[in-house]
């Protein structure tokens, strides 16, 4: 299949259902059709060009056991195209009928301490279970041959936001052990790789396997957990392959990812889609604001600038490829304690800064505000009267900056400083066994605590990055890589093969700077502690390495060495590592009594590159300094004599591709600023300067471009100005 639909612009649009609105307030039938029109029409007037239909309401496209009724949404579809509006049609699969429920109660999901689910929310159930994969097989069968030949079909979402449940059902177990069977060969070999020796866990037939709900064996739970994100990856591939019996050649196949699903291994499930779409929800107004003005918190929305943009970049690394967001926030989002629908001008500013990392579709959730359900207050972009008002005049607008910027600003390439590598094994592995504290007790989002300090270190150094996943990472060769990406961070990655770590060690060797972080070269790829001194594979190249390491309370503070400048306040949180030097220089160092003894921060020289060693979780203002350091000094050959403001003797050299060449240029300029950059399909070079703040700020443009959105050509040194909560988008001429 192609996504040739996503190539004249970025596609821009809403989840509509028109379903859900209540017929007694429509009457009617007459009524319903008109109000069908006033929303299609108002639509158009909004610049929408793409709609999702259909996934949510597998009741009411078969109501009953084999009747079908799917004639319902044919009205939308031709209605919406007869006003060129193309359509994204949904299998219903996430959310069973109650019909189906009571024939098979035995497809209900099964939790860790035994209890089933229950009934009467949604993804209640286990989609491995033969008899609702025969019932979904021919519910998505019926509705993709109805509709598939439908001019207005431009692309099919199978599920929605799959991964949500860890199965404990006895059948999956039952698969689990055919699994382990097949890999493993002979419960000695299992034996022997898990280390069953351990409390006399030796199994002697596979019968005596015991089930995950009672384990404490940390190999054993990185292989369930892996295990059921293949069910994921293998269920979401064979309902796209059913409909790729139906769809056309111009007809894209994807699912919406919500990445935080404990099921998902992103990289993997991609590969059976033809596009990567996911679902970034985040908080409004304040928590929009740059330099940060409210506290941060975890949940499944993001909550700051800097981990909107690292959504984006996780979108864009699961196939390194332009994607589109299938739901984003219309107005208020969460709970119904919960409201922050955001200021003036933040979704256009959300919208760009999606687009600037390579979205190539912006669709909300949802149209209109549903008057019933569970998501009664997730606000819509019209609210529950029906009328138009802020918000969708807001989306207005930016709809009709959108078809102005036109395929200028459509599959980007985003530009990259820095590549960080996401691991989808560490991040399970230190969720089932945490390594890192949080608070009184253990952090089960460790692996994102680790990520994120070094992904919000770049991005408050004005850097920008591209994530890249440790199972792509090899599959080109380092020397490639370091040509590319001069400065790669491996923080986290505690569950890597002996082959993944010495890449690492030939990258930095043919030029790239390899900013090593905690726990890295730790574990093998079966979550068993390595033999050889810390990090594995890495410490000659590092010119370090630890046998001891600490968890902390308190954040210590740090000093930067002769020459390496770090801000007042700069602190190490969480972790120690023990890092004992052997041939490499300090460039920060703790100031404590006990753990002034190590090292925070290291670096050497290695081969044409460099290894730079942090044995600490980063605060902000460290990370920032460290990696704006290792950007300027990233890679290629030695310096020599040479000094800069960023910190000591300046031991790298210059960046080789004219991305980043330039970089420094295109570099925010106020604190409210954001500037990234980006490369079109037609090799022309977009630039995206934003202002998150209520105060007006200035951009001195550092060469020529064109407003993509007035037209208005603007020289070098000209000075910009950008109003609150505003941005600017910029063709260089």
């Amino acid at each position: 299949m192609s996504a040739q639909h996503l190539n004249d612009g970025v596609l821009f649009g809403a989840a509509y259902y028109y379903e859900y609105h209540r017929p007694k307030d429509l009457g009617t039938e007459d009524r319903r059709a008109r109000r069908l029109t006033r929303d299609l029409d108002l639509m158009v007037e909004a610049g929408f060009t793409v709609i999702r239909v259909g996934e949510s309401v597998w009741s009411t496209w078969e109501p009953e056991n084999g009747r079908f009724d799917l004639d319902w949404l044919q009205p939308v579809l031709d209605g919406a195209h007869e006003r060129g509006i193309k359509v994204v049609l949904g299998t219903p699969t996430y959310a069973v009928p109650m019909w189906l429920a009571r024939l098979y109660p035995e497809i209900n999901v099964v939790r860790k301490d035994g209890s089933s689910m229950g009934w009467g929310a949604r993804q209640e159930i286990d989609y491995t279970h033969p008899a609702f994969l025969f019932h979904a097989e021919r519910i998505i069968r019926a509705v993709v041959a109805r509709y598939a030949r439908h001019p207005a079909v431009v692309g099919y979402q199978v599920d929605n936001e799959p991964g949500n449940e860890i199965f404990h059902n006895r059948q999956v177990f039952e698969r689990f052990v055919d699994h382990l069977r097949t890999r493993y060969g002979s419960v000695e070999r299992l034996n022997d790789e898990w280390g069953l020796t351990y409390w006399s866990h030796r199994l002697s037939t596979w019968a005596e396997l015991w089930t995950p709900s009672g384990n404490a064996q940390p190999q054993y739970a990185l292989a369930w957990r892996r295990f059921q994100a293949e069910l994921t990856t293998d269920f979401i591939g064979w309902q796209a392959d059913v409909v790729r019996e139906y769809a056309r050649e111009d007809q894209f196949v994807t699912t919406c990812i919500s990445y935080e699903r404990p099921t998902v291994q992103d990289d993997a499930l991609t590969r059976e889609l033809d596009v990567t779409a996911g679902n970034p929800y985040y908080r409004m107004r304040d928590h929009l604001a740059l330099p940060p003005t409210v506290d941060e918190d975890d949940s499944w929305m993001t909550t700051g600038t800097w981990s909107l943009y690292a959504t984006a970049d996780r979108m864009y690394s699961s196939k390194q490829a332009p994607f589109l967001v299938t739901e984003t926030n219309a107005q208020a989002i969460g709970g119904p304690w919960q409201h922050e629908p955001a200021y003036d001008g933040q979704w256009r500013q959300v919208a760009w800064a999606l687009v600037s990392r390579g979205a190539t579709m912006i669709e909300y959730w949802h149209w209109h505000t549903l008057p019933y359900g569970t998501e009664t207050y997730w606000g819509g972009i019209l609210p529950h009267s029906l009328e138009p008002g802020r918000v969708y005049q807001q989306l207005a607008a930016l709809g009709a900056e959108l078809r102005a910027a036109g395929s200028t600003v459509a599959n980007l390439t985003p530009d990259a400083d820095v590549a960080l590598v996401w691991s989808n094994p560490s991040k399970w592995s230190l969720a089932e066994f945490p390594q890192i504290g949080g608070g009184a007790g253990p952090d089960r989002r460790g692996y994102h605590r680790i990520f994120d300090a070094f992904y919000r270190g770049a991005f408050d150094a004005g850097l920008q990055s591209r994530v890249v996943h440790d199972a792509h990472l090899t599959d080109s060769s380092p020397e490639a890589v370091a040509a590319e990406q001069p400065v790669l961070v491996a923080a986290g990655v505690t569950i890597a093969d002996d082959a993944w770590l010495r890449w690492l060690e030939r990258y930095a060797a043919a030029g790239g700077h390899l900013v090593l972080g905690i726990r890295t070269g730790y574990e093998d790829e079966e979550a068993r502690a390595r033999a050889e001194r810390k990090p594995a594979h890495l410490s000659e190249a590092a010119g370090v390495f630890y046998d001891e390491f600490a968890s902390i309370d308190t954040p210590l503070a740090v000093d930067g060495a002769d020459g390496f400048d770090l801000p007042v306040g700069a602190h190490a949180t969480s972790w120690v590592d023990g890092l004992q030097v052997v041939d490499a220089d300090v460039l920060v160092r703790y100031d404590h009594p006990h753990f002034g003894r190590w090292p925070a921060v290291t670096t050497r020289a290695h081969g044409s590159g460099r290894v730079t060693t942090v044995g600490t979780i980063p605060d902000p203002a460290l990370a920032r300094t460290v990696l704006a350091w290792a950007v300027e000094h990233g890679g290629q050959a030695v310096q020599g004599g040479t000094t800069s403001a960023g910190g000591p003797e300046a031991i790298g050299g210059s960046q080789s591709s004219d991305a980043l060449s330039d970089a420094p240029r295109w570099r925010p300029q106020a604190p409210s600023q954001t500037v990234t950059g980006a490369t079109n399909p037609a090799g022309e070079r977009v630039r995206f300067v934003h202002s998150w703040s209520w105060d007006p700020s200035t951009f001195v443009l550092p060469g020529a471009v064109r407003d993509v959105l007035s037209g208005e050509e603007l020289g070098a040194g000209a000075e910009l100005t950008l109003g609150p909560w505003d941005v600017r988008v910029l063709l260089e001429v």
